[in-house]
């Protein structure tokens, strides 16, 4: 078994043979979509965690041999490579033991130690080391030439060769990194003249705070890193000293002469200039590196709820952006999202224009047969939401307050000003209000997902680890909804397994030279969609009214025989077999396993048939806020109120409870027992019913409680 795959099953504890299988998969450019949906009896039944967390095994031994190479390389020019040194590297399976051993060949800048060696002290430093050397002081007399003007000034030198070689020892780093991981204390103090700075004040909390750095949770480890980089703070990592250079005496000191006196100086010297510094930083460097995941995985959470909201589908909609001064922006959509219609209303001061408000929505309503409005959830909302509430509409008109997060980002965005070259940011704000009530997948892919705003710290944690798993979650939401490859926008198509941002401008391109796909086949005809792009594409682009109805299913273009052959068998067409679930229940799948096509395969393709292109999306449902309460006064201790949760950390959630300020239901509040994951409880965007708790209007705080 080749070191890869031995790194990758001890670190996934995922069998062999679906570790070997599913390597080879991505080897041969396959993505973890169509990996996990449609290779299931190679991978095991592997799903898209299991596969995402073998391609970042794999991504980091690449990582680690790239290093191991360069390091033997470099220590290998300097004629200092021994067959031992060059095992040690070689077996070595993680990166901070791999520069451990490249430490003493490192290229460093002018040291104290190299300094030391020029003039010649090294032998003296040996000499000390050995500690068998009872007249050290005339041992060093004889040191005493050149740029040595004294035994103290060789005695000092040799101290430096010596805490050099003790920074360099594995076992002593390894050590005191044991030490700082179990019982480091991350301790904070408040910049004097910043303690009063308006800006500091949300970091309050930690202008004396000291805490275990291995108990910290992600959010004050975070929030005390910002406070910090922005000059409010100042933050030490401290240990018990003593304990720590007891330690590395007792690994040291053989001896009770004058060479352990000197060596006990190097030491303190080794570990207050070289050795905690540098790891205290990678243990604080290592605190943040987990607090970032725990953050980034908040986030992918968020974001997957966020992606997969419930859509209204293909419904006409009329979009407000709400505003004061400046009016409400109003949008008329078709079904497919198309832009009819835009004009203001003004029905806020200073115009105060409320009854021509009213008859310009309810003739526009009548005009482009509205099904649905769709009010943005920002500035002027709720007021905006009361004067369409008053409408008394011809037919029945749902109302929807929807999210604007990101909306801003996305209206002076390129895509947006390609979509609508003629029409303002206002315009493309209030279409994209509407589109997210029609599909919020396919409107949310437009927009950095780092602009939505869900989760915690997202400015603070590692930027590109952040974009890698927004962009994984992005890509497996819109592969388990499928799309539409007739009205799919090029963001959209370009999160398809296998497609791209290249392949998804070519697919927009033909299809508006040549109209709209007739089947699944016809995509092949795209410039530059081989037959690789297809065969990972084809499952999750679905063509409307096909000819063959197979091409508005998850069913594979490779698995059409298959179906082909039990219609057959049940003497029935295709399109007879579809949605038949007393005939499909009669199937006994294990008759028609292959070589290549197994049980799991099979039961998805007869579980697809049941109920072929069902959304696994819930519908979207109207919600309505307390009308009474509209400002943070109006809310009181002991209140129930219905609410939005619009946030989610590891702390807790916030919820939208129709004022401006977001309440919060500390993780605490959210159960009667321990929670350890709050998105076990609640959902982005869901409707639930809260208890007042707290409310403190000086800082604009709520405390909330769920409420049963």
């Amino acid at each position: 078994m080749s070191q890869l795959l031995q790194y990758i099953i001890f670190h996934t504890e995922l069998p062999s043979e679906s570790v070997k299988n599913t390597v080879q998969l991505l080897n041969e450019d396959c993505t973890i979509p169509f990996i996990s949906r449609y290779r299931k009896e190679r991978t095991g039944n592997l799903d898209e965690v299991q596969i995402e967390a073998i391609v970042n095994c794999k991504e980091q031994f690449e990582t680690l041999e790239k290093r191991k190479a360069t390091i033997l390389k470099a220590i290998e020019e300097q004629d200092a490579l021994t067959p031992e040194l060059q095992k040690k590297i070689n077996d070595t399976t993680d990166l901070i033991t791999l520069e451990d051993l490249y430490l003493p060949f490192k290229k460093k800048r002018k040291t104290k130690a190299e300094t030391a060696r020029k003039n010649g002290l090294e032998p003296l430093a040996k000499m000390i080391m050995s500690q068998s050397n009872n007249d050290l002081d005339a041992t060093a007399l004889r040191f005493v030439k050149g740029e040595i003007a004294s035994e103290e000034e060789a005695l000092e030198g040799a101290r430096h060769i010596i805490s050099e070689w003790i920074n360099e020892r594995t076992d002593i780093r390894n050590t005191l990194r044991n030490q700082l991981e179990r019982y480091a204390l991350i301790a904070t103090k408040v910049v004097k003249t910043k303690a009063n700075d308006e800006k500091a004040q949300k970091f309050k909390d930690y202008f004396d705070w000291n805490e275990s750095l291995s108990r910290i949770p992600s959010h004050r480890l975070l929030a005390i890193l910002r406070a910090t980089s922005e000059g409010f703070i100042r933050l030490k990592i401290e240990i018990d000293d003593e304990k720590a250079l007891s330690n590395i005496e007792n690994r040291i000191i053989r001896s009770q002469n004058e060479c352990a006196t000197q060596i006990r100086l190097a030491i303190e010297d080794a570990y207050k200039r070289l050795l905690f510094p540098a790891l205290s930083n990678e243990t604080l460097q290592l605190a943040k590196e987990k607090a970032d995941a725990a953050s980034i995985l908040v986030f992918t959470k968020n974001l997957k709820q966020l992606l997969l909201g419930s859509p209204l589908g293909e419904k006409r909609v009329l979009a407000i952006d709400p505003g004061f001064r400046s009016g409400c922006k109003v949008v008329c959509l078709d079904a497919q999202g198309s832009l009819k219609h835009n004009e203001n209303i003004y029905p806020h001061a200073p115009k105060n224009d409320v009854t021509g408000a009213i008859k310009k929505i309810n003739s526009l309503v009548d005009a482009y047969k509205i099904e649905a409005i769709a009010i943005g959830n920002g500035t002027a909302s709720r007021e905006t939401e009361a004067v369409i509430r008053k409408i008394r509409f011809n037919r029945d008109i749902q109302v929807f307050v929807v999210s604007e997060a990101g909306a801003s980002i996305y209206s002076a965005s390129k895509i947006a000003r390609d979509e609508f070259p003629n029409f303002d940011v206002t315009v493309r704000g209030s279409v994209s209000i509407g589109r997210r009530l029609q599909d919020p997948l396919a409107e949310l892919v437009k927009i950095d997902a780092k602009s939505i705003g869900v989760g915690q710290y997202q400015h603070d944690v590692d930027q590109g680890k952040l974009k890698t798993s927004l962009d994984t979650v992005v890509a497996n939401c819109v592969n388990a909804v499928g799309v539409n490859v007739n009205t799919a926008s090029t963001s959209l198509l370009s999160y398809v397994s296998g497609i791209g941002p290249k392949l998804a401008e070519n697919i927009v391109s033909y299809r508006d030279e040549n109209g709209a796909f007739p089947s699944r086949t016809a995509i092949k005809k795209v410039p530059r969609l081989g037959g690789k792009a297809f065969e990972q594409a084809a499952g999750f682009l679905r063509i409307k009214d096909a000819k063959n109805p197979l091409d508005d299913s998850s069913v594979h273009p490779e698995s059409y025989s298959v179906v082909q052959k039990m219609a057959k068998d049940e003497k029935v067409a295709v399109s007879e077999l579809i949605g038949n679930k007393s005939l499909l229940q009669k199937i006994k799948p294990e008759k028609y396993c292959t070589d290549t096509i197994g049980l799991p395969t099979l039961k998805d393709i007869l579980s697809e048939l049941e109920k072929p292109g069902l959304d696994i999306r819930e519908e979207a449902k109207v919600f309505t806020f307390n009308q009474n309460i509209k400002t943070i006064q109006d809310v009181q201790e002991g209140q129930l109120l219905p609410g939005i949760v619009n946030n989610i950390t590891n702390f807790g959630c916030f919820v939208d409870i129709g004022v401006k300020e977001s309440g919060l239901i500390h993780v605490s509040n959210l159960s009667d027992s321990f929670v350890s994951d709050v998105s076990e409880y609640v959902h982005l965007h869901q409707q639930i019913i809260v208890k007042v708790l707290e409310v403190d209007v000086a800082r604009k705080r709520i405390q909330l409680k769920l409420h049963k």
